[in-house]
């Protein structure tokens, strides 16, 4: 598949891993920091750039853009080896987001965001995969606490940056401030990130490849267009998105089983805890990513509070599960048990789950913020455990490849879950709010009009009643939703408990494919080679 550049074998002594984290945790704070701070941003960036009818775009662009490459840089590091890439994806990421700050027109914009996307896409997957190569599985979750604090500094400092920006600087400034992060992030890693580059041995699978981008495409497009109320899910070119994914996936299946070296292996698909890790993956993915879709809006619409504050109340679930997935890392590290807590997460996050079925306009915002802790304490316990799981069932030779795989089947999971759970929320709301409009004397038209044009900003206008009303269908279309997702919790408990228990292995990925020696023995080796 790849073989190693001729030279000394890597020494990950102690101190080595650290710098390379450091490395890791520069990347990941670039691209996670940017999620939040552009969120926060998006009103004010599409009302400049014109086009909110359009919007939907900007998001379809970026995670089509990321979920493509997830496999792509996956196999790719394997064979290629992954500084190098690690280093293209922080340079693609930076350099986008400078295009992004001078668009001058929506859909200029929209082509700088997928961009970014393929950027960041490669910042997720390879990080994991580089945590893999450095660290054994048996004490790989001892760094999931640092990690899990990149992403809380960011679910915090996000949403006042972006703020910030929009309030006192210009939206711009939300993407103008990637360029020092990607500048810092890359002379870290450029210098830091020591890793062994490879040679492959074998022709690349661009037909995979190619097939995978179009299966990816259609299914992307399918659940938007499903998802539109424009089109729908009777709509015929909806279904010409179906058809076309069924095809790509087909044909990705029988291009991969005839490949010499496959982007994404179909013997993974015999391993059964591989296949188990990423089943839990994708229904989380499923149920996750359409929880979290709808409870920003509902914040500000119930509220009345700007996007940038009511994101910082999605701040008790990112502490929920910034505290589990330390202390299940901790311990895991410790037992070299991970089983427990998969089970223990589906559990908390059901939980959670079934208590937002009770939101109403009603609803305090601290009891709210109290269920959102518990959901987010229990998807703690189970995001990095899988991934855990996942490459510690697999050959060293494919961490990536796996690594890539279980991410992209839990990005599938929330594209089809944002789609197909927004659909019934967004159909309930608009009758529900067509109820409301029509009641305060509007014509049909009228209503429908303004059902499909009810924004925070102009709720504060309207008269306590109307205003009231509204806040109370958002509530009524919302929770019934989380009931359709309680089953799919469910199942992922079921996976949970069929998963199986193996050793965790005691070998760093890269010294187990003979690319740097580790333990004690790389710690005497560098001492011998200070002192010589």
């Amino acid at each position: 598949m790849s073989e190693p550049d001729s030279g000394p074998k890597l020494l990950l002594t102690q101190r080595r891993v650290w710098i390379i984290f450091s490395a890791l945790i520069a990347g990941m704070l670039l691209a996670s920091l940017d999620q939040t701070i552009v969120s926060t941003a998006m009103p004010t960036i599409v009302g400049d750039l014109g086009g909110v009818e359009h919007q939907a775009w900007i998001t379809t662009a970026y995670l089509l853009a990321t979920t493509i490459v997830m496999p792509i840089y996956g196999k790719f590091g394997d064979v290629l080896g992954r500084r190098r890439l690690f280093l293209v994806a922080i340079a693609l990421f930076t350099l986008a987001s400078i295009g992004c700050a001078l668009a001058g027109d929506l859909w200029t914009f929209v082509t700088f965001r997928a961009a970014q996307g393929l950027g960041g896409g490669g910042l997720m997957i390879l990080s994991q995969a580089i945590i893999a190569d450095i660290v054994p599985a048996s004490e790989r979750g001892k760094y999931l606490g640092p990690l899990g604090g990149i992403f809380g500094l960011a679910a915090v400092g996000g949403p006042l940056l972006g703020g910030f920006f929009v309030d006192h600087l210009s939206w711009h400034w939300a993407f103008y401030i990637n360029v020092p992060v990607g500048i810092i992030a890359f002379a870290i890693t450029y210098f830091a990130l020591t890793l062994p580059n490879k040679r492959a041995t074998q022709p690349l699978d661009i037909p995979g490849v190619v097939l995978l981008a179009a299966a990816t495409t259609s299914l992307i497009f399918f659940t938007d267009f499903g998802g539109d109320a424009a089109h729908g899910w009777s709509a015929p070119e909806t279904w010409m998105w179906g058809a076309g994914l069924v095809v790509a996936a087909a044909l990705f299946v029988f291009a991969e089983s005839r490949a010499t070296d496959p982007i994404i292996p179909l013997s993974l698909f015999r391993n059964p805890i591989f296949i188990n890790a990423t089943a839990i993956g994708l229904v989380l993915g499923l149920s996750m990513f359409s929880a979290l879709g709808f409870l920003p809006t509902f914040l500000q619409m119930s509220t009345g509070t700007s996007a940038a504050v009511s994101g910082m109340a999605m701040l008790p679930m990112m502490g929920g599960l910034m505290l589990t997935s330390i202390v299940s890392g901790r311990r895991i590290t410790k037992t070299g048990r991970y089983k427990l807590f998969p089970i223990l997460g589906t559990i908390v996050t059901g939980i959670g789950m079934v208590a937002m079925t009770s939101l109403s306009a009603e609803t305090p915002v601290w009891l709210l913020c109290a269920f959102l802790f518990v959901f987010g304490a229990g998807l703690g316990l189970i995001m990095q455990v899988v991934v855990l799981v996942v490459q510690n069932s697999v050959s060293p030779s494919v961490i990536g490849t796996a690594t890539s795989t279980n991410n992209y089947f839990r990005e599938v999971g929330g594209a089809l879950g944002t789609s197909v759970f927004g659909t019934i929320f967004s159909t309930r709301l608009t009758e529900n709010l067509k109820v409301i409009f029509a009641g305060a004397g509007a014509s049909p038209e009228q209503a429908q009009s303004a059902a499909g044009s009810v924004a925070p900003s102009a709720l504060e206008q309207l008269p306590a009643p109307i205003k009231d009303a509204i806040v109370g269908a958002y509530a009524d279309a919302l929770a019934p939703v989380f009931w359709y997702l309680v089953p799919f919790i469910g199942v992922a408990f079921l996976l949970a408990l069929l998963l199986k228990q193996i050793p965790l292995s005691e070998v760093a990925g890269l010294v187990a494919r003979g690319e740097a020696i580790g333990g004690e023995e790389a710690e005497a080796l560098e001492v011998a080679r200070r002192s010589s």
